[in-house]
Formats: C-alpha cells, structure tokens, sequence
C-alpha cells in the first residue's frame, strides 16, 4: 500500500503494540480463497509514447454520431466559459466543504445554487445537490416516508411513466426499507397517467404519489389534478421534473391549489456534457415545513460578530456529520464539480436564456416529429402535449433501423421496447436546441431511404 505514509519502523511499532507478528497475522480471519493471489490476464506495461499511440487507436472506434437520444441524458450548449470557470483550481479542487470557514466562496457558490433551484422548482427551500436524479427520486421516497406519519402502510404510488432506470433504481434502495412501490399503468392513447387509475386508491393509506413532468415519453401529465389528488388522500406528492422544461412549463411547487411536497431530477441539462453516461447530480428541493427530513446538505447565509455577511454548512443530516444511524442520507457525494457548472452555467444563461433553450427544444423536436410522420411507416404513438421527446412507431425491427441510421452517422433515439414490451418497434426521438434545421431534414431524409429498402 504505497500511499499509506509510514515508515516500516512506524508499521512494526503498532504491530508490536497491538501483538501481531506482521501484516498476514492482522488480516489472519481472511479466507486463503479470497486473498489476492496475482494479476490474472493482465497484458505488460506500456511506456508513454506506446500508450498514447494505443489511446489514439482506440479513439477511432468512438462514433459521435449527429444525437437525437434522450431518454434523461440531453445534448444540450454549454458555454465555453462554464467549465473554464468550473476548472479553476478554486473549484476543482475543493471538493465538499466540510470546514465551513476554509471555503467560503464554494459554500457561496452552493447557497446561490439552491436558491436557483428553488426559484425553478417554486419550492422553499434546495439542497446543494444528491448523487444523481434517479437516487434523488428514491431519496425523496424514504423522506415522504418520515414525513408522513399519519400513514402506516408505507405503500408508493409510482406512475409507470416515470423513467425505467429511475424506477428500477427506487426498487433497488428502497426494496429492504419495508416499503410496497404500485406502479400505476398509463393510457396507450395518450401516454399518461389516467386520473381514474388514482380515484381507485380514493381513502386508502398510501403514503406517496410519484408522477413524471415530463414523463419518460416526453407527454406532459395532468399534474394540477395529480397533485391535487395526492392532497386530498394525506399522500405525500413528489415530483420528478426536467429542469430546463421549468423554463417553460408551470414549476411544481405551484401543481394545483397547494403545489407538490418534494421535487426533484436530474441536473445534466444544466452545463454538464453527456459524456457516455456520467457523472451528473440530482437536484432536490421541498417546503420549509418538510426541511429537516431533507437528504443531504444546506447551505446558510449569516453575519459574523462584526455583521459581515458568511455562508457555512447547516441541517447537515448525513451520516459523517455525527447523526450516524440518524442520518436522513447514507449516499455520500453531493457532486459538487457538476453543481458548480450548473451554478455558473444558469446564471450565463439567466431566466430568458433559459426560456429561449427550452422553447427551441420544444420547436425542434414538433419539427423533428412533423418530418418523421411524413414518412410511410412512421407515427407518433401518443396523442398527449409533449415537451422535447416523442414515441414514433416504424413498421420495420428497431434495431435494424437504428444500424442503418448509425452507419449514416446519426444517432437516431432510444428503443424502447426492451423497458416497455407492448411498444413494439418504437423509437423515443429528442431534438434539443443543438440541432439544425438542415439536421432535422437529413434524419428525415435518411430514414425515408432507409425504410424504402
């Protein structure tokens, strides 16, 4: 363990002092069949000048293909300066600020976040981030399970709209919590959530309502009468939402007569690049009411003695900051390289930045959809208001449409199928505010050509 600083003589004086003859003796209670034994299939080592020639190599196989993929992962412009600022070693660096007072301009950098976050989500009060939107969401389970405490049933409603991943993630952290997750199925018409699949838990004990704004499929939910529901029965409503689509579409703290309880989503839209999956950070923000069962950290603004003004951690319920087995969190990043990107990337944009963005994806991608219908062999699946993604169907396998398109250099959108098996042969097609009118036409083009052969 070379990176451990102690000299041998430090080594064999704890040894010594705590009775072990050396190292093996220690770790003793450890199987021989689970020690190391040595570097199975590991090829020699290269030097530099033969690595880099191999890394260039390798490089070639990468194809950046024009990208109409969403499905939680956006494409979207990211201004030269946010990860020039986001770079300098002040950010870089810092990582989490658990010395409150050696890190004032992160800890204000992270206070303005949350305030952005709130203001977008019409919520009182942010945390300065989670891991990612899918564990954000599970995260805002097991809060509305604290905060509820007139239910006893621990029962979830999660509408079937929701992305799979984060659906399949929720299963994951909250399936040995005592908790029942119902998905609730949507119409096949419209890609939503039917009120009536709700009214059918009218008075029974469910503890929260999760709904999609936008859903997986792009479609835009009945959310006023969602949220309204959920008030009525004593469920905890929570919302997963896209940030850049709050740009345009009304933030869920205001969702019917009294808003949701909880919102969160995933923050890539927001200055970090695709970049083959990862990393990104969730976002997450509740009422003032509900703020000390809040996962993760907040950041506060206060004055000194002397009344200049100071940031500093506060209601920091995870577990390194002594609350242990009563921490509200046990996942332990808040990801705040991305969430500085996020900060600087929001305020380059400002409120009509923001608003311009969101409106050419939604223009694009009608655009993109218009184009595509056109051609025999394609149609949009679902008839509800969508935000910048939509289902199409083409009467030819998927995946042989999705090669071709690829060797065309496009990268023409997610199947589905694999996650929902009755939409068979469906395509999730998203056009953000980085693609061209000439692009939308030259998919449309390509994939004429394709389903004619």
């Amino acid at each position: 363990m070379p990176y451990i600083p102690h000299t041998e003589e430090d080594k064999n004086a704890m040894l010594k002092s705590i009775k072990a003859n050396d190292l093996e003796e220690l770790f003793d209670e450890i199987p021989e069949s689970l020690k190391f034994q040595a570097f199975n299939n590991i090829p020699e080592g290269m030097n530099e000048m033969s690595m880099l020639k191999h890394a260039e190599k390798l490089s070639l196989k990468n194809q950046n293909g024009t990208c109409f993929i969403g499905a939680g992962s956006y494409e979207h412009h990211i201004p030269a300066a946010v990860w020039d600022i986001a770079s300098r070693g002040e950010f870089l660096t810092t990582y989490t600020p658990y010395q409150a007072e050696a890190s004032q301009g992160t800890l204000q950098l992270l206070y303005e976040y949350q305030t952005m976050i709130a203001q977008l989500t019409g919520l009182e009060v942010a945390n300065s981030s989670m891991y990612d939107g899918a564990s954000a969401l599970a995260e805002a389970i097991l809060m509305a399970v604290r905060v509820n405490k007139n239910s006893n049933t621990n029962r979830v409603l999660v509408a079937g709209t929701v992305h799979p991943l984060y659906r399949e993630t929720i299963e994951t952290i909250v399936q040995n919590q005592h908790i029942e997750v119902i998905t609730l199925p949507f119409d096949p018409i419209q890609g939503i959530t039917p009120i009536q699949e709700l009214e059918k838990y009218n008075n029974e004990d469910i503890t929260a309502l999760v709904i999609a704004q936008p859903n997986f499929f792009g479609c835009l939910e009945q959310v006023d009468a969602m949220a309204d529901w959920a008030r009525a029965n004593n469920t905890i409503s929570i919302a997963s939402v896209n940030p850049i689509s709050l740009a345009l579409l009304k933030p869920p703290g205001l969702w019917g007569k009294y808003g949701v309880d909880i919102a969160c989503g995933e923050g890539q839209p927001l200055g970090s690049p695709m970049a083959s999956g990862g990393p990104y950070f969730g976002f997450f923000s509740t009422r003032m009411e509900h703020v000390r069962q809040m996962p993760g950290r907040l950041i506060g603004r206060t004055v000194d003695k002397e009344g200049k003004e100071g940031y500093t951690l506060t209601l920091q319920a995870r577990e390194q900051h002594i609350r242990r087995g009563k921490a509200t969190s046990n996942i332990c990043t808040n990801q705040g390289l991305l969430v500085t990107a996020a900060t600087i990337h929001m305020s380059l944009l400002g409120p009509d930045g923001l608003s311009q963005v969101a409106s050419l994806c939604h223009h694009n991608t009608h655009e993109l959809v218009k184009i595509l219908t056109s051609i025999d062999g394609v149609e949009l699946v679902f008839n509800a208001p969508f935000f910048h993604e939509a289902l199409i169907s083409i009467n030819k396998p998927i995946d042989q449409v999705l090669h071709a398109l690829n060797k065309a250099g496009i990268a023409g959108g997610f199947a589905t199928e694999a996650h929902y098996p009755t939409l068979k042969n469906t395509l999730l097609i998203c056009a953000t505010e980085m693609r061209t009118d000439a692009e939308l036409l030259r998919y449309g083009e390509t994939l004429k050509q394709i389903l004619a052969n």
